[in-house]
């Protein structure tokens, strides 16, 4: 889906990724009780924050998948569809880069 979107300094606009219906032993869990999931793709990322006058570019990109703080962000609807708008400082991990370094060791 193509956006006219562009976060500002360093923010990023992030769709959570669904997760898994049902528990280990099978049992459904009904949607009044799941919390929202804290793994999220980047969307669309801001040009960077400004330090001393240069522009610092920020450590995510389109793409990636994250890990977020459970009260972070700030939600919002567009076109249907919920998203959630993060500072680069509230993502704790990028999920894609720890898969590779993680396979990387013997």
């Amino acid at each position: 889906m193509k956006f006219n979107i562009t976060p500002l300094h360093d923010h990023v606009l992030v769709r959570r990724l669904e997760q898994i219906d049902t528990a280990k032993g099978g049992i459904i869990i009904p949607d009044t009780a799941k919390e929202k999931p804290q793994e999220a793709e980047v969307i669309a990322v801001g040009a960077g924050k400004l330090e001393k006058g240069k522009r610092i570019p920020l450590d995510v990109s389109v793409g990636d998948r994250i890990l977020f703080g459970k009260y972070t962000g700030s939600d919002i609807k567009l076109d249907g569809q919920e998203y959630l708008i993060l500072r680069e400082e509230e993502i704790l991990v990028k999920v894609g880069a720890i898969a590779k370094s993680a396979s990387g060791r013997k």
